[in-house]
């Protein structure tokens, strides 16, 4: 054990018992290097952060560029800050009306938080509705509308008032009710396996919120940003929410959230209280531009068709007795086995061969694929290669 993993493992909180420690030096397009100048076939960008690659030419140079004009100056919404304000103007140009003003905070888990006060805002309510197996982050309200009680169990008592539905199940819409502030679904389910729902059920959902005057809030921080082939996970049904919330690839590699909203809805958390939201880091100049650069990059690469294209490959290649399906839309893939403990020796197998794959938390009989949407067929061919052979051992 070096020095480093030593102080690694002694003064950094740990996320669980048995850290993979890759040892990272470099990273560029869908490459890591460790300490030790072995090379790594990422596919897993971060967990669905560097949409873009690694350190792409273009984002490095609009943080290099940023740094040299000013970083934090003042707490979120005070001063005119243009990074903020031209990234916004450019999200919502891509939005569908009346997801016409953005709200900048530090993650996608805040944003959650953001989103949901707004809603009770707008409505005057107070019950939540969200989906069984969903993850939202792992605040104490985030969690709270976190369908997995394995997560939850511990950090209990969490927010009152929140009732869950299947996704994308029988008709539980009744549950749906004058009494409810909004119901917050991730439009595909990431941390449960990549469930892509019916486009008819989250249109007949959208029906049901309507109906009884109840927010949809769309979770899109993994599916955002060219993931599932779209720019937004929406356009796939044509759905649209009251209220969107972004992370991950949003910042282009730097922490970043938002959630998006109308310009009328948004106004009501300036006043009555006056900093209804308030966030000291959020919109940070740097990933603003940072992000900024990453969609620009996204559109002028054309990212999403190669997404798109790119999962059709993986789904064309992973064909073997223990893979019993390949599930998701573009590059945002489950990899279903037989047993948890064979997705494992999978995961590892790979490593060790310089291909990084990762697990799903709520879903242990899968593996996910969400490499950097700069992947080639070469290197989409060169994964399939090690991750069969890792089936075969």
């Amino acid at each position: 054990m070096t020095d480093l993993s030593k102080a690694f493992l002694e003064h950094l909180g740990q996320t669980s018992p048995h850290p993979l420690a890759l040892d990272i030096v470099h990273a560029e397009d869908c490459y890591l290097t460790d300490r030790n100048g072995k090379r790594y076939l990422d596919l897993v960008a971060g967990l669905a952060v560097n949409n873009t690659g690694h350190r792409h030419p273009s984002v490095v140079a609009a943080i290099k560029d940023q740094c040299d004009r000013y970083l934090h100056v003042i707490p979120y919404g005070e001063f005119i800050q243009e990074p903020q304000v031209r990234y916004a103007e450019r999200l919502t140009a891509l939005l569908p009306d009346g997801l016409d003003s953005v709200y900048f905070v530090n993650s996608g888990t805040e944003a959650i938080e953001g989103a949901l006060k707004l809603a009770k805002r707008i409505t005057g309510r107070t019950e939540l509705i969200a989906c069984l197996k969903s993850y939202h982050g792992s605040t104490h309200g985030s969690l709270s509308i976190t369908g997995n009680e394995s997560k939850k169990f511990r950090s209990r008592p969490l927010l009152p008032d929140v009732n869950f539905i299947q996704f994308n199940g029988p008709d539980q819409f009744n549950l749906i009710t004058e009494r409810t502030a909004a119901v917050v679904i991730e439009p595909i389910q990431g941390d449960a396996g990549v469930r892509v729902p019916a486009h008819n059920w989250l249109k007949a959902l959208r029906g049901r919120c309507n109906e009884v005057g109840a927010l949809l809030i769309f979770d899109e921080v993994q599916t955002g940003f060219g993931r599932t082939g779209k720019r937004f996970a929406m356009e796939h049904s044509g759905v649209v929410p009251d209220i969107l919330v972004l992370g991950k690839a949003l910042g282009g590699g730097l922490p970043m959230g938002a959630f998006v909203s109308s310009h009328e809805h948004m106004h009501l958390l300036t006043h009555d209280p006056v900093l209804g939201h308030i966030t000291t880091f959020g919109g940070h100049p740097l990933p603003c531009v940072a992000g900024l650069a990453a969609l620009n990059v996204l559109e002028a690469e054309h990212l999403m068709d190669n997404a798109e294209r790119m999962g059709v490959l993986f789904k064309e290649l992973l064909i073997h007795p223990a893979i019993k399906e390949v599930r998701g839309l573009g590059l945002m893939l489950a990899v279903e086995l037989e047993d948890q403990d064979k997705v494992q020796k999978v995961v590892l197998d790979c490593l060790d061969h310089g291909v990084l794959g990762f697990w799903f938390l709520s879903c242990p009989t899968a593996f996910r694929i969400a490499p950097p949407l700069t992947i080639n067929s070469a290197e989409v061919r060169s994964a399939c290669h090690f991750i069969l052979k890792a089936l075969d051992r």
